[in-house]
């Protein structure tokens, strides 16, 4: 938005500062917690300019999660397009890639999911999933079950659950919980949960599954 009449005053990288303080914050704290001040001071920019850039806190609210979950939106759409398991590895992949430096993120849409119908961080996260998120996941196993991907009596509505479960758990796991077990959520670990993934649904759910010789 370089050049944009009435701009405030502050750096060139404002906005990505901003979207970046967001969601340190919109994660630790509840969303009535966070004040645009406070965004503004953490990213150390003119709290102006988030009206400028995003209308109000839930313009940005809105657009950190758009802007995060951008590369995983275009995932999606690879993986809707091929249909192969290599794709749908790395869509799981990317989404480990982006939650790891912020794995408290899931938790975030997860307890916006539970406010009450009709509440606008709530609604914010519904429209984005209905946007994206939803008909991806359904194009992507009915044209699965389609091609012949699918193993014969295997349920797409309950292979996207499963694959939704692979995504959303590791993060959701209480961190005491995951130190108990010796698991260490960073991202070489995510990469190599993500193989092991693929694998799993190689054995199980997918009609090209493998002789059973891959470590999994």
């Amino acid at each position: 938005m370089a050049g944009k009449a009435g701009r405030p005053s502050g750096d060139s990288d404002a906005r990505e500062r901003l979207i970046t303080e967001a969601k340190k914050l919109f994660v630790a704290l509840p969303y009535s917690k966070v004040s645009t001040r406070m965004i503004a001071t953490k990213a150390d920019v003119n709290v102006a300019l988030i009206r400028y850039y995003f209308g109000n806190k839930a313009g940005l609210f809105e657009t950190m999660l758009r802007e995060t979950m951008a590369p995983i939106r275009e995932q999606f759409r690879r993986a809707i397009n091929i249909g192969d398991i290599e794709s749908i590895g790395e869509l799981m992949r990317t989404y480990y890639r982006i939650m790891a430096p912020t794995p408290d993120l899931p938790k975030l849409i997860a307890r916006t999911m539970m406010m009450e119908p009709g509440d606008l961080q709530r609604a914010t996260m519904e429209k984005m999933f209905n946007e994206i998120a939803l008909p991806a996941e359904e194009l992507m196993f009915d044209k699965m079950k389609h091609v012949g991907i699918l193993r014969e009596g295997i349920s797409p509505v309950k292979a996207r659950m499963t694959f939704m479960s692979m995504m959303i758990f590791p993060f959701l796991v209480p961190p005491a919980l995951l130190g108990f077990h010796g698991i260490d959520l960073n991202e070489e670990w995510l990469m190599e949960l993500a193989d092991h993934n693929v694998n799993v649904l190689l054995q199980g759910i997918l009609a090209q599954g493998g002789d059973g010789s891959n470590e999994v």
